[in-house]
Order: C-alpha cells, then structure tokens, then sequence
C-alpha cells in the first residue's frame, strides 16, 4: 500500500513537471512570436533608426536563444524547426543568445 502511494506520489510530480515545462515553452514562445513582430513592423531601411532595429534584433535573438533552450530540455532538439516555422530572420539566429546589455528593469530593494 506505502508503495502504492509513493508511486503514485512521484507520476503526480513528474506530471506537474512535464505541465511546467510546456507552460513555460508556451510563455518562450509567444514572446518570440512577439519579438519577431515588432523587428518586423521596424523594415530594414534608409529611414530606420539602426539603434532601434538593433535593438530589436537583439531582443528577438534572446528570445530565440531561451525558446531553443526549453525546447531542448523538453527533448525537442530540432533547431532548424524553429526556424522554419517562426520565419526567423538570419540576422535574429546569428544573434541568438543572452544579451550583452542588460534590459534596464527596477531592482527590487530590501530595507532594513
């Protein structure tokens, strides 16, 4: 019987597990949908601030990075997937990675 519920115990984690690890992959990618649209709604032209596409090319490239990586801890190892069926741009995947500036966010403070 205690090893029933022991069994049991652990299918139920692992479960609540799995169904993290989807939610999360679900969150990473919207954002990367969403980093693609706004590069998108900001065309490479003569008459777009470079900082801004920059920018946005940055963003999308971190996005990019954190889907492949939960995708890649979900089992999902086909990169090249992701790149088909979210159109990313060249310039988005040969910038994929963490930011080499941090977003600026408030920093939660502890007072004494």
């Amino acid at each position: 019987m205690a090893l029933n519920l022991l069994h049991s115990g652990y299918a139920t984690l692992e479960y609540e597990i799995a169904e993290e690890r989807a939610s999360a992959l679900g969150r990473l990618g919207r954002r990367l949908e969403a980093a693609l649209t706004a590069l998108a709604a900001c065309p490479r032209t003569a008459n777009t601030d470079r900082k801004i596409r920059t920018g946005l090319v940055e963003q999308a490239g971190y996005a990019l990075w954190l889907f492949v990586v939960q995708r890649e801890a979900c089992g999902l190892n086909n990169t090249a997937h992701v790149l088909q069926v979210y159109r990313v741009p060249n310039e988005v995947y040969a910038g994929m990675g963490p930011l080499t500036t941090p977003s600026v966010r408030p920093t939660k403070t502890i007072e004494g």
